[in-house]
């Protein structure tokens, strides 16, 4: 990189925060992240990540090694001296769709007295129209002349690392354009659009970039099911749609639906803030709807094959995280649907490459054909590659029934059906 290294500090060793302080440490920069948490505090400094994500381990203890990256359990030591602190915090959802700043606000309250004066401080955690600029004017921070503006992460979950080293745009919201293009200068050397905007427009881009592409899913979702009814074949459609330079290829795949920490997540949060401020949008409380009753059909097509109820039945899940290639359960659409086949009567008995933890929802297998013996249905949720080289004659042999349902149309159709399976996908 051309220009200095800077001083920063990332403030939460989550998805975004690791990725984040992993990226900035190897442009150069010497980051301090602050992690209240012990037992992940314990994992970091011990080596690698705590969590599954593609490149990221490496990248942390590439970070470490060359020692521009270090690790502290108080968010004020992290923060001392620190030109640029990125607030990567949890902002979960209120009951009523809304989000819950609490953590955000209590976290900067908490160190504000120990920022260098004139730093900045960068927003990347989630959070409502208007946020930054109410940070803004905490007296603690305005004292001591903090700039503080909206940085939002577009990272996808199992793509992360790769996303923050070849962006699509990066976007800073700022009252001051000082403030602004202090933060987009750490980014210097890679690729994507410079979008500098004011603190609520760069909010706001964030969640309506989301919310499209929920939509998008829902659309997509709704097309394959009509497909079906009509007896249209969905990848062919959706392929004759993607073919459209004005559509894309992208986020038209059919499945069980979006999940995961952002989607439903800023759906809820988007919907909520037109509430607040008295606008419909019965565009976007439909795509939710349409998200949730997709989840159910995926179920009622596994209680069909197994013989019209799910009552009894013994149900073998592949995938557990919400999308291939992440550990993340938040909002999975498998252990929503293990969940409703559970509460149907089923057992679900399941298993997921990185997914660890204790779900009361299912049986944990240790592999995937374990996870499909003695089952009436083998229902795949989550489209991890490794379930395409799984030996499909092997299953047949330890499955008590003959059916095939997949979410995810993962597997070749052919070669279930030669194998003497039943096979059911979306749209098709």
């Amino acid at each position: 990189m051309d220009s200095a290294p800077v001083q920063t500090a990332v403030i939460g060793a989550g998805y975004v925060g690791l990725v984040q302080a992993g990226g900035l440490a190897r442009l150069g920069h010497r980051v301090r992240v602050g992690e209240r948490d012990p037992a992940r505090l314990r994992a970091l400094r011990a080596g690698g990540a705590p969590n599954y994500e593609p490149g990221l381990g490496r990248l942390i203890d590439e970070g470490t090694a060359q020692g521009r990256l270090s690790f502290h359990g108080a968010n004020d030591e992290a923060a001392a001296d620190a030109r640029v602190v990125f607030i990567t915090l949890p902002t979960p959802s209120n009951p009523d769709g809304s989000v819950d700043t609490s953590i955000l606000h209590r976290a900067v309250e908490q160190m504000a007295g120990s920022l260098a004066p004139g730093a900045v401080l960068a927003v990347k955690s989630t959070a409502p129209v208007g946020a930054a600029e109410q940070i803004g004017r905490m007296p603690a921070l305005s004292e001591r002349g903090v700039r503080v503006v909206s940085n939002p992460e577009f990272l996808r979950e199992g793509k992360a690392v790769d996303d923050f080293f070849h962006p699509d745009r990066i976007v800073v919201g700022a009252s001051r354009r000082e403030a602004a293009e202090t933060v987009m200068g750490l980014y210097e050397g890679l690729p994507g659009e410079r979008i500098i905007t004011d603190p609520s427009s760069a909010e706001m881009i964030k969640y309506a970039a989301n919310a499209y592409l929920a939509a998008r899913i829902s659309f997509v979702n709704s097309i394959a099911n009509l497909c079906e009814e009509v007896g249209a074949d969905a990848a062919e459609v959706l392929a004759g749609m993607g073919g459209d330079h004005r559509i894309g290829a992208h986020y038209l795949s059919p499945g069980p639906g979006y999940g995961g920490s952002c989607l439903p997540k800023d759906t809820k949060a988007l919907l909520a803030i037109a509430e607040q401020h008295g606008c419909g949008f019965a565009l976007l409380r439909s795509v939710a709807e349409v998200n949730d009753r997709q989840r159910q059909r995926i179920v009622d097509k596994a209680a069909a094959a197994a013989g019209g109820s799910a009552e009894g039945a013994v149900i073998g899940m592949w995938g557990l995280s919400f999308k291939a290639d992440t550990d993340d359960i938040r909002e999975s659409p498998a252990v929503d649907m293990a969940g409703r086949l559970r509460a149907a009567g089923a057992t679900v008995q399941a298993y997921d490459p990185q997914v660890e933890a204790s779900i009361p929802e299912v049986e944990a297998a240790p592999d995937a054909v374990a996870a499909a013996a003695g089952a009436d249905v083998l229902l795949i949720a989550t489209e991890w590659k490794e379930f395409r080289e799984v030996d499909l004659a092997e299953v047949r042999r330890v499955m008590r029934g003959r059916a095939v349902v997949d979410a995810r149309n993962l597997l070749d159709r052919r070669a279930v059906e030669a194998c003497g399976f039943s096979y059911e996908g979306v749209g098709r």
